[in-house]
């Protein structure tokens, strides 16, 4: 057998960087596309809150953002997102229906 041996600074260096490209990779940075075809949900946003599906919280923060949380940060650019949504205006069309709430701590993601 062969006895490989890891440099200390070899094996924090590789976790790092699966800790960091693993939790980036789940992040909900959000892009709204004008066209359906490019979009991973079609969102339809409710009034009601016991009907929907996400909770959303809209943050300023793009680190604020955590997977599956609810927590949005939306950007401007396509290739930044890590979903894309197209807003319906019915919600038999959506495979997604939003509450946006205007707290934080109320956010939440059901599917």
């Amino acid at each position: 057998m062969t006895n490989i041996r890891f440099s200390k600074k070899a094996i924090f260096l590789t976790v790092f960087l699966l800790l960091v490209s693993a939790g980036s990779a789940f992040t909900q940075k959000i892009y709204v596309t004008e066209w359906k075809s490019e979009a991973d949900y079609l969102v339809y946003v409710t009034e009601w809150k016991s009907e929907a599906h996400v909770i959303a919280y809209k943050t300023k923060w793009k680190s604020s953002a955590k997977p599956r949380s609810g927590i949005w940060y939306f950007t401007e650019w396509q290739s930044e997102a890590d979903i894309k949504i197209y807003y319906t205006r019915w919600k038999s069309e959506a495979n997604l229906v939003v509450y946006f709430t205007e707290w934080q701590s109320e956010a939440r993601w059901d599917q």
